[in-house]
């Protein structure tokens, strides 16, 4: 079977290759022309088709709980912060939420041939991490700006992909934007690991649970109090969801 599922996670690589390349070049030679928001969309049209190559190919199926959770209104604003186990999640959220979602991440991914070509024509917030000061004061400089129009500003607290079973150490940039910005923030668990193991390149089928968590208000709350009641929602749902992968 793992000759199967390498030869299917082969396939899912080389169809990602070959359809970035056009998708990519039509983003970044239309940007100029269109609005933020056609971008926005041209961009997750190539995301929602890789996670239905996903399935496809893949036999990767997600299953989502919690949609009641989620803000309804246009101008509703929020954090979400989401346990970060695989590329996944990065591609299946922008797809599946029903806001812009703006990703705060490395400026070094914009250097990816077409795919962080697009990625720099939208209006998400890259910085420096070499420079954290710096880096926090465009993440709420650019986060709150997004924030009033609508946007959710979406965030992996852990900094990078954990492997399964494993907790990271969670930083609080996160609540420090809420609290700032006044909005809450939305805890969010993903077991993407089980089938998309982190920086490996076999996959395997099975089903990715998606939990959105209640909102957490921000008004008023220290920032560290805060990541600590996100990391001890997010982690407490990641055990319900994968069990084995928590032994003990």
């Amino acid at each position: 079977m793992t000759a199967i599922y390498a030869l299917r996670s082969l396939l899912h690589l080389l169809f990602m290759a070959v359809t970035v390349v056009p998708w990519a070049l039509v983003v970044v030679l239309a940007a100029p022309w269109v609005s933020g928001a056609r971008t926005y969309r041209l961009c997750v049209a190539w995301l929602a088709t890789s996670v239905w190559a996903g399935g496809w190919i893949l036999g990767i199926k997600n299953r989502v709980s919690g949609w009641e959770h989620l803000p309804t209104g246009e101008q509703d604003a929020a954090v979400l912060l989401v346990k970060h186990q695989s590329v996944w999640e990065t591609f299946s959220l922008p797809a599946l939420m029903p806001r812009p979602l703006a990703f705060v991440f490395k400026k070094e991914l914009l250097r990816i041939p077409f795919f962080g070509w697009a990625m720099g024509r939208m209006d998400m917030i890259h910085i420096d991490r070499a420079q954290r000061n710096r880096a926090f004061a465009k993440v709420v400089q650019q986060g709150r700006r997004l924030l009033g129009k609508g946007t959710w500003v979406i965030m992996f607290p852990e900094g990078t992909r954990i492997p399964r079973g494993e907790v990271g150490q969670y930083k609080s940039g996160g609540a420090r934007l809420a609290v700032q910005a006044g909005v809450p923030v939305i805890p969010i668990a993903v077991n993407s690991g089980r089938c998309w193991p982190a920086k490996a390149f076999i996959k395997r089928p099975g089903v990715v649970d998606i939990s959105i968590g209640p909102p957490i208000p921000s008004l008023g709350r220290d920032a560290e109090e805060l990541m600590r009641e996100v990391q001890d929602w997010i982690e407490a749902e990641m055990r319900r969801l994968d069990p084995e992968a928590y032994p003990g």
